[in-house]
């Protein structure tokens, strides 16, 4: 024979309020930055900064330089 497992269901439909009162708590966390110890802008830990491209004291990869738009006249 068969065993019958009882499945948790709800009595009554819970409302939209309900539900979105219960998700009030549910938040991101803001990132933990740190000051990069190369160019002191803020990066997220254990990753490379992306503004000079150190990594633990040493450069990881080349960061390309941004041109600035000439304005036309």
């Amino acid at each position: 024979m068969k065993e019958v497992v009882s499945v948790a269901l709800p009595k009554r439909r819970h409302s939209k309020t309900r539900g979105r009162k219960r998700r009030t708590h549910w938040k991101t966390a803001q990132p933990n930055l740190a000051a990069c110890p190369q160019c002191k802008h803020p990066k997220l830990a254990h990753r490379v900064c992306p503004v000079c491209g150190y990594y633990d004291g040493r450069q990881v990869i080349e960061v390309k330089v941004k041109e600035k738009k000439k304005k036309k006249q």
